[in-house]
């Protein structure tokens, strides 16, 4: 976990001092104490016009054990759905471009949560589980509570031939079989960690 998303905003964690002066726009902070992280992230969320916070820190599990304390945090499971012609699916959910994912439920691994709601979102039947892809991280309040999401992303393989039966209860209007090269559409229209998942795929 190095990067994460407070909507179009983003903390990135590191370790190397030296390169947060080779950037030239954002502000850092030197990790001390847990109090006093959990004040940074409860002041960046309300300061919308800094966009970018990179917390430094020597031990990373250290800073990234008292960075997710900051939160109550949650897990979710995605998909890059293929098909035989090398397309992937992209849905519209809520006027916004996404890709299928939900979150876990008890009980579940990462894969397992993908597989399940890549399914029911899409109604795509016999999705070929397929490796790890990456994992992003993005924050949102629900009710008085700071969540932090971390989505498993996962390939994935369809070979049939139904149209996808869309999850209209989760606000997803429409969908279409993209080819890689051509999803510039996302960038008018989509999430900064949906960017991260179609660079990883290598989709754009």
């Amino acid at each position: 976990m190095n990067k994460i998303f407070f909507k179009d905003r983003v903390v990135t964690l590191g370790d190397d001092l030296s390169k947060v002066f080779q950037k030239k726009r954002g502000l850092f902070y030197r990790y001390k104490t847990r109090g006093e992280l959990k004040e940074l992230v409860e002041a960046f969320r309300e300061m919308k016009q800094v966009r970018k916070l990179r917390i430094i820190h020597d031990d990373m599990k250290e800073l990234e054990a008292a960075f997710k304390a900051c939160f109550t945090c949650i897990g979710a499971g995605g998909g890059v759905v293929r098909n035989e012609k090398g397309e992937f699916l992209a849905i519209e959910r809520n006027g916004v471009w996404d890709l299928p994912k939900g979150k876990m439920e008890m009980g579940e691994d990462f894969k397992t949560t993908a597989l399940r709601e890549v399914e029911e979102e899409t109604g795509l039947k016999g999705l070929q589980p397929g490796p790890y892809l990456l994992s992003t991280f993005h924050t949102y309040m629900l009710s008085d509570e700071l969540i932090l999401k971390e989505t498993q992303w996962f390939e994935m393989q369809y070979r049939g031939e139904a149209d996808p039966v869309l999850q209209s209860e989760e606000g997803i209007t429409q969908s279409r079989w993209v080819r890689p090269g051509e999803a510039g559409f996302f960038e008018k229209n989509s999430y900064r960690s949906i960017a991260e998942v179609l660079k990883a795929g290598t989709l754009v």
